[in-house]
């Protein structure tokens, strides 16, 4: 299984593009919904955005002027769309962007995000439903300490700086792969950053605008866990190749701990499951901890192991909605705030259910998998948001998979 570019990286990058005048490449893109909709957002801009799913190709080409309007029909089908902000205020000196949608998890504010550009000099406030953004004088270096390692409020912060006057350092960073392959990218356009992948993360801002280049995307480390996961729970066996191990350390030392094998190979790796699973806890954590995007993976795995295990959900309240969906296949899941107890069972039985995210749709699919009879998976346009041609991939693997024509429903025996 070739695993593609990471969804949570190669939408910010074309953000990013924005920082340069003239067209930027980007290969290895994903072919996902939400490409889709940034290449959109990014037109309405000025630019034009041409994306080749076969090639995993994506060019940027920008305008010496572009607009710094983004409006609602287009932002409330992608939270990724906030990306944009940083650029623009960087860039044009204002940004107008209606509040983002995206997943259903839970509340993602933007307060970090606020306060970092107005301790940079930005005058920040909402109104009719848009955040609107002014620094008519430019922005300036600050020391900005986060609550919390937000991956969004870094990344706005950072592509803000490269090019405001003075040195802005990030404290309390998020460190994920994602931010380190953006950092790569606006240094390769001309930008200075130093310690990307820590804690502390210094950018010095550069006069004028950044240069086009082009550049390969991460691979997609979420994506990567999910085919992992999905040989586990199905106990298959699955070569997942452009995988980058040592982005899922935490992850597959759980998946060894409830059986699997695992075989680190050069690149990617290869997890084989011929047991049923022993039960494995699990927090979730920021990067380098378990990430929440796996969450829902590690509940079905658990729902089928031969024991009890406790996922305890620290990032995104929203997530257990999908345990609850879950239970429809038979699991067994007590949900109390922040922590879900889950006792195995040896076997669920499929049902209708519904996707309410990205992942939690995945997760209910390789269950449905693992699931005696059918299972209906509704709203699984969800699932095409963040996987590339996941019903093909799956029947390329041996699973028996229907796509309706509508593409808003999928079957699994």
């Amino acid at each position: 299984m070739e695993v593609a570019g990471a969804k949570n990286s190669v939408l910010k990058l074309m953000a990013a593009a924005l920082l340069a005048e003239g067209t930027t490449t980007l290969r290895q893109v994903p072919g996902i919904l939400d490409v889709t909709f940034m290449a959109q957002l990014l037109d309405t801009l000025g630019c034009s955005v041409t994306v080749d799913a076969e090639a995993g190709l994506a060019t940027i080409a920008v305008p010496g002027e572009i607009g710094y309007q983004c409006d609602y029909d287009l932002v409330r089908k992608l939270r990724a769309s906030i990306s944009v902000l940083g650029p623009l205020l960087g860039r044009c000196g204002r940004a107008e962007v209606a509040l983002p949608g995206g997943d259903n998890i839970g509340s993602r504010g933007l307060n970090m995000h606020v306060a970092g550009l107005e301790a940079m000099g930005a005058k920040v406030h909402i109104e009719h439903g848009f955040v609107i953004a002014e620094a008519p004088q430019g922005l300036h270096g600050a020391e900005v300490w986060l609550d919390f390692p937000s991956v969004g409020a870094t990344e706005t912060i950072m592509m803000a700086a490269v090019l405001a006057r003075g040195t802005t350092v990030i404290e309390n960073a998020a460190r994920e792969p994602e931010i380190q392959d953006i950092a790569a990218l606006l240094v390769s356009m001309g930008a200075q950053i130093d310690g990307a992948g820590s804690p502390r993360i210094e950018i010095t801002g550069v006069s004028g605008l950044l240069k086009p280049v082009e550049h390969v995307v991460v691979p997609d480390r979420i994506v990567s866990g999910s085919w992992a996961f999905a040989a586990a729970i199905t106990r298959g066996d699955v070569t997942i190749t452009n995988g980058h191990a040592e982005h899922l350390e935490l992850p597959l030392d759980k998946l060894h701990k409830a059986g699997a094998e695992i075989e680190v190979l050069n690149p990617g790796f290869r997890v084989r499951m011929n047991e049923r699973p022993k039960p494995v806890d699990v927090v979730t954590l920021p990067y380098p901890g378990f990430a929440t995007d796996l969450q829902a993976f590690v509940i079905a795995l658990n729902a089928l192991s031969d024991g009890a295990a406790m996922v305890t959900e620290n990032l995104f309240e929203g997530r257990f909605t999908f345990a609850q969906e879950l239970t429809r296949l038979g699991a067994q899941i007590q949900t109390d705030g922040h922590h879900a107890v889950v006792r195995g069972v040896p076997r669920l039985s499929g049902a209708p259910v519904v996707a309410s995210d990205i992942r939690a749709g995945a997760a209910l699919v390789l269950a449905g998998l693992a699931a005696e009879g059918e299972t209906l998976v509704s709203a699984a346009h969800h699932v095409h948001r963040g996987y590339t041609d996941f019903a093909g991939n799956l029947r390329r693997l041996g699973a028996d998979v229907t796509v309706e024509p509508d593409d808003a429903e999928l079957y699994w025996n």
